[in-house]
């Protein structure tokens, strides 16, 4: 399940992470975002411990979206020590959005 953040919390949850933090800005009345939901809750299983997967509502946190210059949705961005390193517009496929976070997510060194 993909965490729900909002204004108030976006700074603690986000900017303040000690993980990467990909953040879907999203809304109800987007289809687009819809459509990218099920490929979230994925990665967000499949990388569990080593990323944390939010989303926020533009229409109910207008502030946070304005200030991250969000102008499309969905729009995926990461944030790494409190700052975007990479960004994702549109609905797009699961390989596509793992192609632009990996860079920026943390080396598993247990696999020999």
């Amino acid at each position: 399940m993909i965490e729900s953040v909002t204004d108030a919390r976006f700074d603690e949850r986000v900017l303040r992470s000690s993980r990467p933090v990909l953040v879907d800005f999203t809304a109800t009345w987007c289809p687009p975002c819809r459509m990218i939901e099920p490929v979230l809750a994925e990665i967000a299983a499949e990388r569990a411990g080593e990323l944390d997967v939010v989303s926020l509502d533009v229409d109910l946190n207008p502030r946070t979206a304005a200030a991250a210059g969000v102008m499309g949705m969905p729009t995926l961005s990461l944030y790494v020590d409190g700052r975007v390193v990479t960004q994702v517009v549109g609905a797009r496929p699961k390989r596509a959005v793992l192609r632009a976070i990996e860079p920026y997510l943390p080396v598993d060194n247990s696999v020999s």
